[in-house]
């Protein structure tokens, strides 16, 4: 990337774009520019690099999931039977096929992945957990964590 500066870092105004953008990613170009210090051109310049080197991956709506009845979340440690390259690449393709699963993240721990899952109560968790996660390719185990108050969330 052009602004860069040695060790690789973005200058202030790749920066201030990036921050302005994860507050309020529907802000026009012009009112960014302004922002910044930028005229309209040069703020448009920088804002397709970004997006064209993937520091930007895209813009979208955050939606509160509690107004959707959604309000339920647990985290679920889950163990695999068999660790070699093709059962978890297995694993992780059958799990992106559960709308519940917000969040799945590979773990260097006592188990190997952990789940954030979303859903609308207990009982439908209980399902999810019992007739989707666990019947997920060579799950040998689950463990559940359940959230009982969210103080901070990726969304925020």
């Amino acid at each position: 990337m052009a602004n860069t500066n040695n060790s690789g870092q973005f200058d202030r105004f790749d920066q201030q774009i990036i921050d302005i953008l994860r507050e309020d990613g529907r802000m026009s170009v012009t009112e960014l520019a302004s922002r910044v210090g930028l005229s309209k051109t040069p703020c448009q310049v920088r804002l397709k690099r970004l997006i064209d080197h993937g520091v930007i991956r895209g813009f979208r709506a955050v939606i509160d999931p509690v107004k959707l009845g959604l309000d339920h979340i647990a985290f679920a440690e889950v163990k695999l039977s068999d660790t070699r390259e093709a059962a978890l690449e297995e694993f992780a393709q059958a799990v992106l096929r559960i709308p519940e699963v917000e969040e799945c993240h590979m773990i260097a721990s006592s188990f190997d992945y952990l789940l954030k899952v979303r859903t609308s109560d207990i009982r439908r968790y209980r399902i999810v957990l019992g007739e989707r996660i666990s019947s997920l390719p060579h799950v040998a185990s689950t463990s559940t964590f359940v959230v009982m108050e969210t103080i901070r969330d990726s969304s925020d």
